[in-house]
């Protein structure tokens, strides 16, 4: 078979090898930030930092500091509302971080299944 027979969907003289290796440096980009978001720590407080949440880069609870003076057996729930809005507010925050990290990989494709149309 001719060299060129399977090339012409690629247009002009795009090489598939150089597409491949592009690719591959991506992937190996993207498994990179995904480890550093796993190693990544948010952190969010309520009510004037009585409730302290701390969450990973993979959105697990890591700790949950509260201080004492909150703590009034008359109204559970306010504690509970501030430890509601605390781990809302630290796992948005740890969102936003991840799909920063891993849109200076994709340059802003990782909604598109994995990046490069699902290829990774």
């Amino acid at each position: 078979m001719a060299k060129g027979k399977f090339g012409g969907g690629f247009g002009g003289g795009m090489n598939m090898q150089a597409m491949m290796k592009q690719a591959q440096k991506m992937q190996e980009q993207m498994l990179k930030a995904q480890e550093e978001i796993a190693q990544m720590e948010t952190e969010a407080t309520a009510g004037g930092g009585a409730v302290t949440v701390t969450v990973t880069g993979t959105a697990s609870v890591k700790s949950i500091v509260i201080k004492p003076e909150v703590v009034d057996p008359d109204d559970i729930e306010m504690l509970q509302d501030l430890v509601t809005a605390a781990v809302n507010e630290a796992l948005k925050a740890a969102n936003e971080k991840s799909q920063s990290q891993m849109s200076s990989v994709t340059g802003g494709m990782g909604g598109m299944g994995g990046g490069l149309g699902g290829l990774l």
